[in-house]
């Protein structure tokens, strides 16, 4: 089983597929050649699942330290050794780019990996081992000239390595010693067995590879991202994140990039999030708002106006809440058995069984997301009618079914119930789609939108506030906390000085926290989700505990909110999921998008709010 934290990894990115590369040197996730692919390298999920290593020999005598290079998801990390320093830069190469809204378009299915000897001598240590197939399969290794070829299952894995490897035991190894100013490039390059396979690439050509790499970044980055608040440069990092898990070719936005990261070391929750959850990509789209002017949102609903609305066009049926990258439906969950899992955390999942839940928030997360960016949605756009034509449906869907009970935001695998999150997004639909009905072309339908937004309005205020927990609840009727609550004055619901919301953000502060003042989501206590054992407190919930205080213009708290959630970036400025309450080691799926956006959304919310109070303008 794989014991390295979770925390120790940084995120690769080329929009199309994702690897993930420990602080010691080691490649311990990749998936060629899209972000859902079975793994080649899997080492991160179980130690013999493939990994390729480039370090020094000596690196347990080193120190190490890490970075981003400005502007970029290109990777520098830097051994101080007694004989020498490396600097080894990664990347998953974008292709060139001098288009900032195409970024990743050219990406050729290549991993760069650049090791030069800044000072010194260092002796260097390769270790590749392909495991194709999340590590069913140990492939047939060949050595050619420039290189090793890696042939087994539909993978054909090309090394490109300027000094001679040794092939045993399915894997190939080689030392070299680099003295001060010398450097070497290695690539790996994937193919399907039915494509012609490259040749090794040459230093040039994998020099070239990275240098286009960094500069695509930088294109893109220099024309996004113009969020000058506080904690920018935390801000602009997560956009560039954000961006990373997004799949270029259609939009499609994945909730973190790898699958069965546990949400408590040695227990079941352990998902795949290698796909589209229609909540997370409008809230990923809401966040780029801020982070990097999402000239792309266009895209992602013609990608979902096509994926969604074929999923129930000529039958009563819901909306999906999630797809494949590439728009597939059928999501079918699995477990990997043969996989130990990390920290022996099983079972290993791939597919997601909550693809056919019943979720009605999604509705309102479409609608309020098509609200906050409808001057990037061009009408006069080929798509534009096909996507008018699905928010008008999202809106009657809303206006029909939200007394409905469903899973919920959090897809609970226990009894459906009446959750307020899900009631309180009904609502948001409809009056997100009331300001957009001349534009949706639905002036005929406002009446009745409205008529329903008020059902819905009363309902809640009614049923889901408790004079006995003095909070509004997770559902109709019962005692609960819930932080997704606490989005109640985010969306415009109710004020947040309104007093029942006051004191709803001081329940979640005071009674769903844990010693750190980081927000569980819910108490997993008594059952609701149908799943045993505990959870880590949710970054994004604490991130949205410091919006809602600042909606309510408690500036000083929500700052100090804020700051204990942003200390849990690790080195390179990463988030997970969640929080061990009891260790504060990072668990979940690694990276998080909805911790990266709370964390952009709350930064923005403290900014604006900060100019509100300095200005003396009414909220």
């Amino acid at each position: 089983m794989s014991t390295t934290a979770i925390a120790d990894h940084a995120l690769l990115s080329d929009r199309h597929s994702a690897a993930l590369v420990s602080r010691a040197g080691s490649v311990d996730w990749l998936c060629f050649p899209r972000f859902d692919s079975p793994s080649v390298f899997g080492r991160l999920l179980d130690d013999a699942a493939g990994h390729l290593e480039v370090a020094p020999t000596v690196a347990d005598a080193a120190t190490t330290s890490r970075r981003y290079v400005d502007e970029t998801l290109v990777l520098e990390t830097t051994w101080a050794t007694p004989d020498g320093t490396l600097v080894v830069t990664d990347a998953l190469a974008t292709g060139p780019s001098t288009d900032p809204h195409a970024l990743g378009s050219a990406a050729p299915r290549l991993l760069v990996r650049a090791a030069e000897c800044t000072a010194g001598d260092v002796e260097v240590g390769i270790e590749y081992v392909p495991r194709p197939e999340y590590g069913l399969i140990e492939p047939l290794l060949e050595v050619v000239p420039g290189g090793v070829v890696a042939r087994g299952g539909g993978d054909v894995l090309v090394l490109s390595c300027p000094v001679p490897l040794t092939v045993a035991d399915g894997r190939a190894t080689g030392v070299l010693r680099l003295h001060a100013g010398e450097r070497v490039l290695l690539g790996l390059a994937h193919r399907s067995t039915s494509e012609a396979f490259p040749a090794p690439w040459g230093a040039a050509e994998l020099d070239t590879a990275l240098s286009d790499t960094v500069e695509a970044w930088r294109t893109w980055s220099r024309a996004h991202q113009s969020y000058q608040g506080p904690w920018s440069e935390l801000v602009h990092h997560s956009g560039r994140v954000l961006q990373g898990l997004t799949y270029q070719p259609t939009g499609a936005v994945v909730a973190a990039a790898t699958t069965s990261l546990p949400e408590g070391v040695g227990g079941e929750r352990n998902w795949d999030y290698r796909y589209t959850w229609v909540r997370d990509a409008c809230f990923t789209l809401e966040a780029l708002w801020v982070a990097a002017c999402p000239d792309e949102a266009h895209q992602f609903f013609d990608y979902l106006a096509v994926s969604a609305a074929a999923s129930v066009r000529g039958r009563d049926a819901d909306l999906q809440i999630m797809f494949g990258i590439g728009g597939e439906h059928d999501l079918t969950e699995r477990t990997l058995d043969h996989l130990a899992g990390w920290r022996d955390s099983r079972p290993v999942r791939v597919g997601n069984g909550a693809w056919n839940q019943r979720q009605i928030d999604v509705y309102g997360e479409l609608l309020g997301s098509a609200h906050r960016l409808f001057d990037q949605l061009n009408p006069d756009h080929p798509g534009a009618g096909a996507w008018r034509e699905f928010l008008v449906a999202c809106a009657d869907t809303a206006a029909q079914r939200w007394h409905e009970t469903d899973q919920g935001i959090w897809e609970v695998r226990g009894e459906p119930r009446h959750f307020l999150y899900s009631k309180l997004m009904c609502w948001v639909a409809l009056d997100r789609a009331i300001a957009l009905a001349e534009p949706l072309h639905a002036a005929g339908k406002v009446e009745g939108w409205r008529a329903a937004a008020g059902e819905i309005r009363e309902a809640i205020l009614t049923q889901g506030w408790s004079d006995t927990a003095k909070s509004f609840t997770q559902s109709f009727g019962s005692l609960d906390l819930d932080a997704s609550n606490l989005m109640m004055p985010i969306v415009g619901f109710l004020p947040a000085d309104d007093p029942r919301m006051l004191a709803t953000i001081d329940a979640v502060a005071d009674r769903l926290t844990d010693e750190r003042g980081l927000v569980f989501r819910y108490r997993t206590e008594g059952g609701v989700d149908g799943l045993a054992g505990e959870e880590g407190t949710f970054l994004l919930c604490t991130f949205w505990l410091a919006r809602a205080l600042a909606e309510a213009d408690q500036l000083d708290r929500a700052r100090a909110v804020f700051d204990r959630a942003a200390t849990y970036v690790n080195d390179v400025g990463l988030l997970a999921e969640e929080v061990d309450e009891s260790t504060g080691e990072l668990l979940g799926n690694f990276p998080q998008a909805f911790s990266h956006i709370g964390l952009v959304n709350a930064a923005w919310a403290i900014s604006e709010a900060e100019k509100r109070v300095a200005s003396g303008a009414p909220r």
